[in-house]
């Protein structure tokens, strides 16, 4: 069976793709924190489902670039 290979760089470029998407759904955290004037370590606690939802947010941004790179592919020719 034939080993695939990932670069280095595309490896550190998704991270840095989940990061981001990590940090949005940290502040998407702290302005339903601030709007239902919940208890501050409420940041700390529901860091379980921040990261849920930052890898939802990952799953749609990959979805999004799948159809973005197909879309390309198909008016390229």
């Amino acid at each position: 069976m034939k080993d695939i290979v990932i670069p280095a760089a595309v490896v550190r470029r998704e991270i840095i793709i989940w990061l981001c998407c990590f940090v949005a759904a940290n502040i998407v955290n702290w302005v339903v924190i601030i709007k239902f004037a919940t208890p501050w370590y409420e940041i700390f606690s529901q860091i379980g489902y921040v990261t849920i939802t930052s890898f939802v947010f990952y799953g749609l941004l990959l979805m999004l670039r799948a159809a973005w790179w197909l879309l390309s592919r198909v008016f390229k020719k």
